[in-house]
């Protein structure tokens, strides 16, 4: 098992030079911000601060945080693929948390199944327009698969577990009673999925229904989830390989760490309903599609969590996407997001 690293805090001049950067942020226009996220690294990880910076960032910028980092360009994905500009997009608001949420649906759509999906950002960042959610949700409604995608609230300003995860049982509670005439399937072929921090949602929000007696998912689809409070422990050979293709580009062990103290607190990284892999899953888990990508930190997160599965009897496929850094979804353009995708819809094609 991992142990994280006891670090000594950063000088009051490093966490203020952040809080100042965020606010600069928020002060320029956006088509600047747009320009930059342009120029920057596009749908890969990025070299990324200490979290806590990452977070003071976060925090001071705002909105404006995801224009820079080029999450906020939904037409984006459009202009890439002229035929996605025939599925209709329905914004909505739900429950008494108004929770944003998009209903995606096309004029020839399958009867088979919908999909309930929930992008990631490490809990902190992220929204209903980076491609994760945005590009997911069109190319699979234009390929007969309605989506319900979710936002949520983010781990941001002391706002901790289980708020996100409320949120999305909100969500999925509302696709259930709304199944028929919004998603145009009955409640029994809804499936819940995400990628990364909302992999994980979607993963503990299963099991908070499991546990509750809830309305349960056909499946789950899970896109390189991180579902343990204490990442599982890496083979330093590999490791050292993993950081040397990514030229340390990939998600420190400790930077991940501190993202799952930062989402549930202390006191809850052994929690199955924030981090359901720290729990052995019950018989009636859902059948589960889980993918890996295979220079990414967090693939031992998603081994662990197929091997936990297949040992208690549960229908599981484990897919590694060779080659792939983390977030393949939010690269539309890459054969490793195209992969991706492609694993979903067979999957939801198959259920």
């Amino acid at each position: 098992m991992y142990k994280r690293r006891v670090t000594h805090p950063r000088p009051g001049r490093g966490r203020l030079r952040w809080a100042l950067a965020g606010h600069a942020v928020r002060l320029l226009p956006d088509a600047v911000l747009r320009s930059a996220a342009r120029r920057g690294p596009q749908g890969s990880t990025a070299k990324v601060p200490p979290f806590a910076d990452f977070v003071r960032f976060l925090e001071a910028a705002g909105p404006a945080a995801g224009i820079v980092m080029g999450e906020l360009d939904p037409t984006a994905p459009v202009s890439r693929s002229p035929e996605l500009d025939a599925v209709t997009v329905r914004p909505l608001k739900l429950g008494p948390q108004q929770v944003r949420a998009r209903l995606y649906s096309a004029a020839d759509l399958s009867d088979r199944a919908a999909l309930v999906w929930i992008s990631g950002g490490a809990f902190v960042a992220g929204s209903l327009d980076m491609p994760e959610s945005d590009w997911v949700a069109r190319t699979l409604a234009a390929r007969g698969t309605p989506v319900l995608a979710l936002d949520y609230r983010k781990a941001l300003n002391g706002l901790r577990h289980p708020a996100p995860s409320d949120d999305v049982l909100t969500g999925w509670h509302w696709a259930v009673e709304h199944s028929a005439e919004s998603l145009g399937v009955p409640p029994e072929r809804l499936h819940l999925g995400g990628a990364s921090a909302g992999g994980n949602l979607a993963a503990a929000a299963t099991r908070r229904l499991l546990d509750t007696d809830g309305p349960l998912p056909a499946s789950l689809l899970l896109a390189y989830p991180v579902v343990h409070g204490r990442l599982p422990e890496w083979d330093p050979l590999a490791l050292a390989a993993v950081r040397e293709v990514t030229h340390g580009a990939c998600l420190p062990l400790d930077w991940i760490a501190d993202m799952c103290v930062n989402y549930a607190g202390p006191d809850h990284l052994l929690d199955p309903h924030a981090f359901p892999g720290e729990a052995t899953p019950p018989e009636n888990h859902p059948p589960t599609l889980i993918l890996a990508c295979e220079n990414d930190t967090l693939r031992t997160s998603a081994e662990r969590f197929a091997g936990q599965l297949e040992a208690a009897g549960i229908t599981t496929v484990l897919h590694q996407l060779d080659g792939a850094a983390h977030r393949s979804l939010d690269r539309p353009t890459e054969p490793d997001g195209q992969q991706a995708l492609n694993h979903l819809a067979t999957w939801l094609a198959r259920e």
